[in-house]
């Protein structure tokens, strides 16, 4: 006889089994509130948002922190990044203070509380990415907290509950000279002298404000650092760094339960491999340079203004008078979007596949330039009009080159010795520059290497440009694709034309 209790689970060791599963069970809708401008993202939001706004969302906000990045690598001081980085902010990341009278603030800060936590995700995975994420998370947290309105930030510090030993009255007075050279400057010739009653002293263990020890901006004492309240934003930095980094090893933990879900496993994978370089979408209506001549037999001329991608894929076409599948759709689309039309672009192929005979032409390669374009092919592709070209996101994730192959980006799919040659090929000589980007290809900034050569090729042109006013700051920094490459070197070196062009960026993100 079989017993109906057979199948029971003794309840407690039921619980043992599932301690693991419980944070992850069934998540719990508690609304979000935001009485801060500022955010430690110290707890997840759970309410629901759309595949849409998940994607888009952390889109925007990687934007912003490659632009970070790109800031650091030019060795942007504060006041410059703050200047540089206030348009895209307002664009993509926008967060009004209590003070204004914006009714967006609620929308505004959920935007920038959700997009956190999904990159936070995306970029969970492995040390590297985790370590970048915090850089420029706290980059991003640094820049809004020195912007914020005094009273507001006060407040919002003082909700952090932080384990600050408020220096006494009477502790001053014992400290007084050494606490007192802490919160006097100079300014010019004027010497500031602050009052020690008025000023709020903490005191915290020194290894938490390293960076304010190494400048001698803090009184030490048995260990312990005196912060003058000016200085705090360091304190509250360094915290914002240190629990964003644990948080990070929990997520990096909890990775493995979201295999089970097949749609957000493709949305953080395109974002971490979007942490390379910036993802851009070349639009059709910005594919015009005014004063070019894009036609076949000008391509040799231009050559001068392409990207290292480019120059070296046309270097191996003039070379061997053939290009295999992948360097021609990648050198297809680049002529494209720099206005190549179609009955030029057939004209071209044909004449740089000079070894072949018209018929192996018509026959093996004709269709492919044609379907680029849109001329042949499934109706979406033709109503699109073809397809786009490459951003060098896509260029450095997709389709490394194997043996015989000349697509892909030197500066990540060559040795350094070899991509020392090919630069100093195309007169890039300068040791410090090729330093340079032996730095930048160490650490997988790829993009940033470009952008490098990019500016000394080009130093005396942006210079004149910026001192005529030709072209702004904004339009001269970091640039995420080939095309948009071309279209900024010939424009700089035809000084002319600038003048005509629109004041927007020709690079939008894709959504």
């Amino acid at each position: 006889m079989i017993r109906q209790d057979f199948n029971r689970v003794d309840p407690k060791r039921r619980n043992v089994l599932d301690h693991r599963k419980k944070q992850f069970a069934e998540p719990a809708f508690k609304e979000s509130q935001y009485p801060h401008r500022l955010n430690f993202y110290a707890t997840p939001p759970t309410a629901d948002i759309t595949l849409e706004q998940f994607e888009q969302w952390a889109i925007d906000r990687l934007r912003i922190l490659a632009e970070l990045e790109a800031c650091s690598f030019r060795n942007k001081s504060p006041a410059e990044t703050a200047q540089h980085m206030k348009p895209l902010l307002d664009k993509y990341l926008p967060l009004d203070a209590n003070s204004s009278s914006s009714t967006q603030i609620t929308a505004q800060r959920q935007k920038d509380h959700y997009s956190h936590f999904i990159l936070r995700l995306a970029f969970a995975s492995t040390k590297e990415l985790r370590q970048r994420f915090t850089r420029v998370e706290t980059m991003l947290f640094r820049l809004r907290f020195g912007a914020d309105d005094t009273r507001e930030r006060h407040a919002f510090v003082q909700s952090l509950n932080l384990d600050w030993e408020i220096v006494s009255d009477e502790e001053k007075r014992k400290y007084q000279s050494e606490l007192l050279s802490t919160i006097t400057y100079t300014v010019g010739k004027k010497t500031t002298h602050a009052s020690i009653d008025e000023e709020t002293f903490c005191k915290v263990d020194w290894t938490r404000v390293p960076d304010l020890v190494e400048q001698r901006r803090v009184f030490l004492h048995a260990g312990k650092a005196y912060v003058p309240s000016k200085e705090q934003q360091s304190l509250v930095v360094t915290e914002f760094t240190a629990r964003l980094e644990r948080a990070l090893e929990l997520t990096a933990r909890a990775l493995p339960r979201l295999d089970e879900d097949d749609r957000l496993t493709p949305i953080l994978n395109h974002l971490s491999k979007n942490f390379v370089a910036p993802d851009a979408n070349y639009t059709g209506s910005a594919t015009a340079v005014d004063g070019a001549e894009i036609t076949a037999r000008n391509i040799d001329n231009l050559a001068q203004h392409f990207p290292m991608c480019m120059s070296h894929l046309h270097r191996s076409l003039r070379r061997d008078a053939h290009l295999k599948h992948n360097g021609r759709l990648q050198y297809s689309l680049f002529l494209k979007g720099i206005g190549l039309s179609l009955d030029e672009s057939l004209l071209f192929w044909r004449q740089s596949f000079s070894k072949i005979t018209e018929d192996t032409f018509n026959k093996e390669y004709r269709y492919n330039v044609r379907h680029v374009y849109g001329d042949v092919g499934g109706d979406s592709n033709r109503r699109g009009g073809g397809y786009s070209p490459y951003s060098c996101q896509k260029i450095l994730t997709e389709h490394a080159p194997g043996p015989g192959e000349a697509h892909g980006c030197p500066y990540r799919h060559f040795n350094m010795e070899n991509l020392a040659a090919l630069l100093q090929s195309t007169g890039v000589t300068d040791r410090a520059v090729l330093q340079g980007v032996k730095e930048d290809k160490d650490k997988q900034k790829f993009h940033l290497a470009c952008n490098r050569v990019f500016e000394h090729v080009h130093k005396n042109e942006i210079k004149r440009a910026k001192d005529d006013g030709i072209m702004t700051q904004a339009q001269l920094d970091t640039i995420i694709h080939p095309n948009e490459y071309f279209k900024r070197s010939f424009l700089l070196k035809q000084m002319g034309g600038i003048k005509q062009q629109p004041q927007d960026s020709d690079v939008k993100m894709e959504g």
